[in-house]
């Protein structure tokens, strides 16, 4: 394939945006691109970059096109709410609407409150649980990526792993004193650092994606319910990745654990900006203009953001019994052919998988549980694999460390063409 289009771009790009992209995993630099590929256009199961390639898409936008791109619904309802405006800084009925609807599929919510991002979602629900509690520390997993506000970019995941690191410059002091991380897994320092009772809360990923996809126990979520309701410590589930990917519910329905909070983003949007923060009555109630925690945003609720979301939430609860059944089915299908194919080649694979999430760790582990296990992964492995699937069209994460997501709108032709090339890919490695 030709990237001629691309790296002009990313030549003019640089001068103007650090490194030339708005958000670090996107540069390529750890899959030794030169440059990374500009799209410029999306539907179904397929992207297309400024070049003219077409790709098969196992990024999907980091998990809201569960659909797949434009899809009917969204694409109709989004037109019409433009036709009637962009921006308000005034509610609307529709917020109610989604709002209601959320609190319908998350079994933890009793109130909601939406925001612009993931980030904003999981800043705010912490400071709510801060102040519920009275108490100023926080915990989180190694690992796991909570958006970049200062408090949750300790030991982080996702684009900083990426990048060889763990830490942001830029943190204070006392920043880094109130944020306390333990491994994901470990039972004895999470009781350690809760029974002090000077946390405030434990924020985590059910399912970390951000480390790649980290199939948790289920016996340790069910003792991480526990050790917060015996310590008083909030428990929020961050799901912006797992919520109405693993089940309508997400990974609390999932795995029938029901946290105090939880925070969503991405997929309740449809794509376009969005977040939300909910849970118990008594402690959302908090929020102004109820309570003293102060949280707003002009672009909270957006009409064209809410009406996305509203249309894939609303789609995905209407057609719960099927949709969700045919992602595992997919996913499943995928993963144990791609193990089979690095068997064949004596490459050494774990593969994590759960709902419609998987990572394919290059790694001779038996089962990657945390950081310390993803870290083992031979990223140049990685390199050779990423390049050989976008340079056959399939585009997947550019790194080692993040969650391949599928879509509705995968066919079998996409699936029978992914393994084909992957299959190049394994061949290729085994050579090297």
């Amino acid at each position: 394939m030709a990237y001629e289009n691309s790296k002009h771009i990313y030549e003019k790009a640089v001068k103007f945006i650090p490194g030339g992209v708005n958000s670090p995993v996107r540069a390529f630099k750890s899959v030794n691109k030169e440059a990374p590929i500009f799209i410029k256009k999306a539907k179904g199961s397929k992207l297309w970059d400024e070049d003219g390639n077409e790709y098969i898409d196992y990024i999907c936008s980091w998990g809201p096109m569960i659909l797949g791109h434009n899809f009917k619904n969204v694409i109709e309802g989004v037109r019409e709410a433009i036709e009637n405006g962009s921006s308000y800084g005034l509610p609307t009925k529709l917020e109610a609407e989604l709002a209601e609807l959320i609190i319908k599929c998350c079994p933890s919510m009793d109130k909601v409150r939406l925001t612009t991002s993931g980030t904003e979602a999981t800043m705010s629900a912490v400071r709510v649980a801060r102040a519920y509690t009275k108490r100023n520390k926080i915990l989180k997993f190694e690992g796991c990526y909570h958006g970049h506000s200062d408090a949750l970019l300790v030991k982080s995941g996702s684009g900083l792993l990426t990048d060889g690191y763990q830490d942001s410059n830029g943190i204070t002091e006392g920043v880094l004193k109130d944020t306390l991380t333990v491994p994901f897994g470990d039972m004895e320092k999470v009781s350690k650092v809760l029974e002090t009772k000077e946390v405030a809360c434990l924020i985590m990923e059910p399912v970390p994606a951000n480390m790649g996809v980290i199939e948790p126990d289920v016996e340790f979520l069910k003792f991480v319910r526990d050790i917060c309701t015996k310590t008083g410590t909030v428990l929020i589930f961050d799901e912006v990745i797992s919520g109405f990917r693993l089940s309508l519910g997400g990974a609390q329905e999932y795995f029938g654990i029901i946290p105090d909070m939880t925070t969503l983003g991405k997929i309740i949007g449809g794509g376009y900006p969005v977040g939300a923060f909910g849970g118990k009555e008594e402690i959302m109630d908090l929020i102004a203009p109820v309570g003293r925690v102060y949280h707003a945003g002009t672009l909270s609720g957006n009409p064209i953001s809410v009406r996305a979301g509203y249309e894939t939430v609303n789609y995905l609860y209407e057609n719960r019994e099927t949709i969700y059944k045919k992602l595992e089915e997919k996913t499943k299908y995928i993963t144990e052919n791609l193990k089979k194919l690095a068997d064949k080649y004596k490459v050494p694979v774990c593969i994590n998988t759960l709902g419609s999430l998987y990572t394919i760790f290059f790694n001779e582990l038996d089962r990657v549980k945390n950081l310390e296990d993803s870290l083992k992964s031979n990223t140049e492995n990685f390199a050779i694999y990423f390049n050989t699937m976008l340079d056959n069209g399939i585009v997947i994460p550019p790194s080692q460390f993040e969650a391949h997501f599928i879509s509705l709108a995968l066919t079998d032709e996409d699936i029978a063409k992914t393994l084909e090339v992957a299959e190049k890919a394994f061949k290729k490695i085994s050579e090297k």
